[in-house]
């Protein structure tokens, strides 16, 4: 018999009965109810375009639990909104971040159904950054109802809050634009008045219409001295302030220079003015500048991942009530209420309930510890089962969270060495400029020229050493807008250019090599339950908690159960076909069956088992799997003739079963934080370039002590913050490429340099000996610009 797959997803639909549907007289398999619900949804809605041009199988939706429609039912607080939604016009206006998106086909189908809700006036989503923009009607609906209306289409959506830096980024990218627009449209209004003069298109014009040409071009030229170029007046202010000379003065002395003489000979009388060539000029230098600053604001590198971590409001406990209140109200001694689902927003004490508490954020544990009252909880864990009243030690600013993201508020100034040269270089050449453009004036001027002022004009605009300035900072910024798509993001300025040594790579296990997460490994059976009903069975019981094991079970097809109660560090109990069942631990099970617990071999992971109050039905075996990708990656490196090891503190009998599996070159287990410190050291003594990967916080000293860390995208904060690349995605190939995509940064920055010595080394006599004109030195010197950042931007091609 064929396998189906799901029509909507692609799963596998192998579901006992079948569940299908009737569409244009074919009958449809699905693996769930919920996928069966989204086509009825979509075909209801006219929406079957959808399965026409998607290119990705569809996201399979899940039913949203009750904690989750709580959370959600919270955004509809004015306090919470506060931080998301604007009030627009027609409506309020929320920022949300929709997760997963496949294709533009999602896209379609995520507009147009949001488009039929009620109460919604626009829904717009950006596939790059997956970001929407929703504009509803508040009196016809809530906004609990339309992210309800979303998660049913199988997508999550939830607020979006850029930080202080994205901010900032988006205005220098907008500020940016209208400048060059401004620049833009006076460049081609002056050049149009100029070039009839230049190449004497129109002949026997008077005296007045050359003057009326003159005063149109100067006020063409103002808004573009005064606004376009301001950053470089106020860039070259301050180099003078601090005596640390950069490109900017020269391009400030020749703009400045250029409008102040066109300028006094519009108003008294001369020969030339210089109107174009300012324009010019401004303009292509800032088209220059606009690639790489365009090029910083794709790369996305200021993105809030931290922001789920911090809840901007909290549920205040008031004699036994709690309301929802501005996190700035919460102090210490307060008592906040924490639900199933909900990150704490303070550090502080459990005063009352039990429940277990996820700290990834803070520890990169992947399994949830439990805490019950007395113990100590922090800002960011996230709470699992049962509701928590928690007693505020520090709030604020002074939670363990915030003195996290104060390390990650550095900001990424750090230059690679060659970047650094290339400034030094840079501000030499200026001086020398500076020195020679007044000597090359009175050269020429004692020797009775007329232009003497046109040339030391185009010596100062031709030699600056703009594409030298460029040549490093766009390489390393496409690279990292490359890098970035493949989900390998450097944290340092040295990190791009120390990668090119790498001969070899240090990987922890647990997290790094592994998924860091419990998944199904094994099964075994004992009652007259065959193996797919007994993991639908499972999957039914599991659906109905929050807990980390439960997880591994949700995405699995299932059967209702009813009546499922949860007994917190034990297991779950429910009613199926009218029988009550068990799934939990071995002895939370044997509690409530009355047959013998049956015999089972060792495992390496966990153990969870399932039975009736009569038999015994299965034992699901969990462990944390391999990377599906760790092995391709190992081979990909070997053949690279990189070096391979693996550096663990787990068991060593699970180290070396790990490398054998992988073909990692060397393993080492049980290795304390020192040990690995101490390995590394031996490594780099021997004359070896070290790349550490990990992702725990007992993989900091070891990361420190080699020449380059990687942490993972799941790996705690701080292990990200100490790191000088994380790798966001955890796809351990994309090390590889990182590698390969440094190598082609070296090379070429040695091409933008060669090419920014040999530019200016050539013009610079041309410029002295009077062969350039000013507007063809403007020319000059921003193709030479563009030239360099062009080459740069192959790099983000690549991707």
């Amino acid at each position: 018999m064929t396998a189906l797959n799901c029509f909507h997803c692609g799963e596998p639909a192998d579901g006992d009965p079948p569940i299908t549907l009737d569409l244009n007289g074919t009958q449809q398999h699905f693996c769930c109810q919920g996928c069966k619900a989204v086509c009825q949804t979509i075909h209801q809605e006219g929406l079957t375009g959808f399965y026409d041009f998607r290119t990705e199988p569809a996201v399979t939706p899940r039913e949203l639990t009750r904690a989750e429609v709580e959370r959600l039912r919270e955004l509809d607080h004015p306090l919470v909104q506060q931080s998301f939604v604007s009030p627009v016009k027609a409506g309020q206006e929320a920022q949300l971040l929709i997760d997963g998106i496949t294709c533009a086909a999602c896209i379609w189908l995520l507009e147009n159904h949001m488009k039929q809700q009620p109460g919604v006036l626009s829904f717009t989503v950006n596939h790059t950054t997956q970001r929407a923009r929703l504009v509803w009607a508040q009196d016809q609906t809530r906004l609990s109802d339309l992210l309800i209306a979303i998660h049913e289409l199988g997508y999550t959506a939830r607020p979006y809050q850029a930080d202080e830096a994205e901010q900032a980024l988006k205005a220098e990218h907008r500020s940016m634009l209208i400048r060059l627009a401004v620049a833009g449209i006076g460049t081609f209004q002056s050049m149009m008045l100029a070039f009839p003069l230049y190449f004497e298109l129109i002949n026997d014009l008077s005296n007045d219409f050359v003057s009326f040409f003159r005063w149109f071009s100067l006020l063409v030229a103002t808004p573009v001295v005064f606004y376009s170029a301001r950053p470089f007046f106020r860039n070259a202010r301050r180099d003078l302030q601090s005596r640390h000379l950069t490109m900017d003065v020269p391009v400030a002395i020749a703009i400045g220079l250029a409008y102040a003489a066109s300028a006094w000979i519009t108003v008294f009388g001369g020969h030339e003015v210089y109107f174009e060539s300012v324009c010019m000029f401004t303009f292509f230098l800032l088209l220059g500048r606009y690639v790489e600053v365009q090029a910083r604001y794709r790369a996305g590198l200021t993105g809030n991942a931290l922001a789920g971590f911090q809840p901007s409001v909290a549920a205040l406990v008031k004699e036994g009530h709690a309301d929802i209140v501005p996190m700035h109200q919460v102090k210490a001694g307060d008592i906040v209420r924490v639900r199933p689902g909900e990150t704490l927003p303070v550090d502080g004490e459990i005063v009352s309930g039990e429940s277990t508490l996820n700290e990834a954020a803070l520890t990169g544990e992947y399994l949830p510890e439990t805490r019950r009252p007395g113990d100590a909880v922090h800002a960011g864990s996230v709470n699992g089962e049962n509701p928590l009243d928690v007693r505020v030690i520090k709030a604020g600013a002074q939670t363990r969270l915030s003195g996290i993201l104060r390390v990650l508020d550095r900001v990424q100034s750090e230059k690679p060495p060659v970047a650094r040269m290339a400034d030094r270089i840079a501000g030499k050449f200026v001086g020398r400029v500076l020195i020679l453009a007044p000597v090359v004036w009175i050269g020429w001027w004692l020797a009775g020229a007329d232009n003497a002022f046109d040339i030391t004009l185009s010596v100062l605009v031709v030699t600056c050493p703009c594409a030298l300035s460029l040549a490093t900072p766009t390489a390393i910024t496409s690279a990292t807008v490359r890098l970035r798509k493949l989900g390998f993001l450097p944290t340092r300025g040295h990190t791009l250019e120390s990668m090119n040594t790498i001969d070899t790579v240090v990987f922890d296990k647990t997290g790094t090599l592994t998924r860091g997460e419990l998944s199904l490994s094994g099964q075994q059976q004992f009652g007259g339950m065959d193996q797919a009903s007994a993991l639908k069975l499972a999957a039914g019981l599991e659906k109905h908690s929050e807990h980390p094991i439960a997880k591994v079970f949700h995405s699995l097809a299932s059967v209702p159960v009813s009546d499922v109660t949860n007994h917190l560090g034990g297991g779950l109990s429910g009613i199926y076909n009218g029988q009550p069942v068990y799934i939990g631990h071995k002895s939370f099970v044997a509690g409530h069956t009355q047959a013998p617990a049956p015999e089972s071999a060792p495992t390496r992971g966990m153990e969870i088992w399932l039975a009736s109050d009569t038999e015994w039905l299965a034992s699901f075996q969990l462990d944390d799997q391999i990377r599906d990708d760790a092995g391709k990656a190992v081979r990909a490196l070997q053949d690279a003739g990189i070096q391979t090891i693996l550096l663990s503190g787990d068991r060593s009998g699970h180290v070396q079963t790990v490398a054998q599996m992988l073909g990692i070159d060397r393993a080492i287990g049980e290795a304390s934080p020192e040990q690995k410190l101490e390995v590394l050291d031996q490594l780099r003594a021997e004359g070896h370039r070290v790349m550490m990967v990990g992702d725990g916080l007992n993989d900091l000293p070891s990361m420190a002590g080699a020449g380059i860390s990687v942490a993972m995208g799941t790996a705690a904060d701080l292990t990200q913050l100490k790191a000088d690349a994380v790798l966001l995605n955890g796809q351990l190939y994309q090390l590889v490429e990182a590698l390969n995509t440094s190598r082609q940064t070296r090379r070429i920055i040695r091409q933008n340099m060669i090419w920014a010595f040999g530019y200016n080394v050539c013009a610079l006599p041309l410029a002295a000996a009077g062969l350039v004109a000013p507007w063809l030195a403007a020319i000059g010197m921003s193709a030479s610009s563009l030239i360099v950042v062009l080459n740069a931007l192959r790099l983000s091609r690549k991707a």
